[in-house]
């Protein structure tokens, strides 16, 4: 299971709206599920801390293993984007949540995430563990 950033943030950051829903879903998810980020979570990730040391305590205290997104994925990642560009998207550079999905999708792995919209729009076959998620 990929683990979006905004769950772990939530954690980090004691988010008052969501840090017990994403600490639950966290606990539960690791009794069953692998959880995993990829390069890009890492990225967006490396945002709430000051030295790498830190982060990397905190992915192996949280056990989060870290995963390579595979090829195919990068490839999907941008026809996602391109097809979001036809629909009127206004981004310039392929957004996070399409190699997030991308990667999901290819290696047929849920998301565990807040942020269901790109998701459920451009890769409606990954399955989402989210309030309210549709699949």
């Amino acid at each position: 299971m990929l683990v979006d950033t905004n769950v772990l943030i939530d954690v980090l950051t004691n988010e008052p709206q969501w840090v017990d829903w994403s600490l639950h879903q966290l606990r539960v998810q690791s009794k069953i599920q692998v959880l995993c980020i990829n390069p890009i979570i890492y990225a967006e990730l490396s945002s709430a801390f000051k030295k790498i040391e830190d982060l990397e305590n905190t992915i192996k205290t949280m056990e989060l293993k870290v995963t390579q997104i595979p090829r195919p994925a990068l490839f999907l990642a941008a026809k996602a984007f391109h097809l979001y560009r036809q629909r009127g998207g206004v981004k310039h550079n392929v957004l996070a949540d399409f190699f997030i999905g991308a990667h999901a999708a290819v290696t047929q792995v849920p998301i565990l995430t807040r942020d269901t919209h790109r998701y459920q729009t451009y890769f409606p076959t990954v399955r989402l563990v989210a309030p309210n998620a549709l699949h």
